[in-house]
């Protein structure tokens, strides 16, 4: 008889997250030549994994769970940065739209498009 107990439950849901997380991984290392990665606990709602590519691009996902988010990476082979600190933050590269994201509503920017 399986074990039905919340806890291989849980695992099981977990594993589900992560493995669709990797292929998400994946798919945008593939788009940008590689990708190298940082996990940041963001509270109840779980974990972001940043993700950015060699060429520069970057992205982020949401997993359920910091455990999801590392079991992700590892499954996607994504190299992780423990910080993201000044050498790993200068591979990104930002365009005009994340400059008014970011700071140019409060520098007197231009609202971006909805």
């Amino acid at each position: 008889m399986a074990d039905t107990t919340p806890a291989v439950a849980a695992d099981k849901k977990q594993e589900r997250a992560a493995a669709k997380l990797a292929k998400q991984i994946g798919a945008f290392a593939k788009e940008h030549g590689g990708a190298e990665g940082h996990l940041a606990h963001i509270g109840q709602a779980g974990t972001r994994i940043v993700l950015v590519g060699t060429d520069g691009a970057w992205g982020d996902l949401v997993a359920p769970t910091h455990a999801a988010a590392a079991l992700a990476a590892e499954k996607a082979a994504l190299t992780l940065h423990e910080e993201f600190d000044g050498d790993f933050a200068a591979r990104v590269k930002t365009g005009p739209y994340e400059w008014n994201r970011m700071a140019g509503l409060q520098l007197g920017g231009s609202r971006p498009a909805a």
